[in-house]
């Protein structure tokens, strides 16, 4: 889960970085927004009892883009 976890975090620097040194507002704002999301899959994954790796992460992934969905316009 280590691994998962430095993954995780690797991103949310990377994106964050990308952001910073992006000159369009659609492409800040949508490395803001993966920044966040891999912020909060870590999160998570802190947050959680250890167990198997890769299910940790998938737990993790799933419950960061669970709680960020917006819902869709009918």
């Amino acid at each position: 889960m280590n691994r998962e976890l430095r993954e995780f975090r690797r991103l949310e620097r990377v994106c964050l970085e990308q952001a910073a040194l992006s000159t369009m507002d659609l492409a800040r704002s949508g490395l803001l927004k993966v920044a966040d999301d891999c912020r909060m899959a870590a999160e998570a994954i802190e947050a959680q009892p250890p167990r198997g790796a890769l299910a940790g992460a998938v737990h993790a992934l799933k419950h960061a883009l669970s709680a960020t969905r917006i819902p869709s316009r009918h």
